[in-house]
C-alpha cells in the first residue's frame, strides 16, 4: 500500500477563497537572499563608509592611465614616429644615405637631383604648398597629392623606407 505523502499545512487566511500552503522555501533561494544582502552590507562599507575603494572618479582615472600606458608601449613597439624622431634621422648619417638611394630610385624623376623640381615640386625651397613639417612630408609621401600628380609611395616603400626618405629631404633643407 501507499503511503500519502504528507501535506504541508494550509495557512489560516484565505483570499478569494483560495487558499496557501505554508511552504517552506528551499535552501538554495534563502542561502542566494543572504550572501546578497551580506555582499550588499560588505560593499557598502567598503566603498561608501570606509573609504577603502577607489571612488568612481579614481577608477576611471586609473582605468584612463592604464589606457595610456598601454598606447604608449603599443606605440613605442610599433616605431611610432614624430616630427622630433624625423629631425634626429635627418641628422644621422646612415639614414640620410639610406634615404637618398630611396630617393634616387623613387624620387628623382619627378623632382630632380638636386631636389629642384621638374614634373613634380621643387624640394629644395622654403616654400611648401602642401605642408614642411616632418609629418607633413610623411604623409605627403605615403598618401600622395593626387591632385599635383604624385602617387602614394606608402605602400610600395613601407614605413622604414619612407622615413629615410623624409630624413633625406629634412637634411638636405638644413643644407
Amino acid at each position: 500500500m501507499k503511503q500519502s505523502p504528507q501535506e504541508d499545512p494550509v495557512r489560516e487566511h484565505s483570499y478569494d477563497g483560495i487558499q496557501e500552503f505554508d511552504k517552506k522555501l528551499p535552501n538554495w533561494w534563502l542561502f542566494t537572499l543572504y550572501a546578497t544582502i551580506v555582499f550588499a552590507v560588505a560593499y557598502w562599507i567598503y566603498y561608501f563608509k570606509a573609504d577603502l575603494g577607489p571612488t568612481q572618479e579614481e577608477a576611471f582615472d586609473l582605468a584612463m592611465a592604464d589606457i595610456s600606458a598601454r598606447a604608449a608601449e603599443a606605440a613605442a613597439k610599433a616605431g611610432v614616429i614624430d616630427d622630433a624622431a624625423l629631425w634626429a634621422m635627418a641628422k644621422d648619417a646612415d639614414a640620410v644615405a639610406a634615404g637618398e638611394q630611396v630617393y634616387i630610385s623613387t624620387c628623382l624623376a619627378c623632382h630632380g637631383a638636386n631636389l629642384e623640381g621638374g614634373i613634380g615640386l621643387a624640394l629644395n625651397d622654403g616654400d611648401w604648398k602642401y605642408g614642411g613639417d616632418p609629418l607633413q612630408i610623411k604623409r605627403i609621401v605615403v598618401e600622395g597629392l593626387p591632385t599635383a600628380g604624385m602617387p602614394p609611395w606608402g605602400p610600395v616603400l613601407g614605413d622604414e623606407k619612407v622615413n629615410q626618405v623624409v630624413a633625406y629631404i629634412l637634411d638636405k633643407q638644413e643644407n
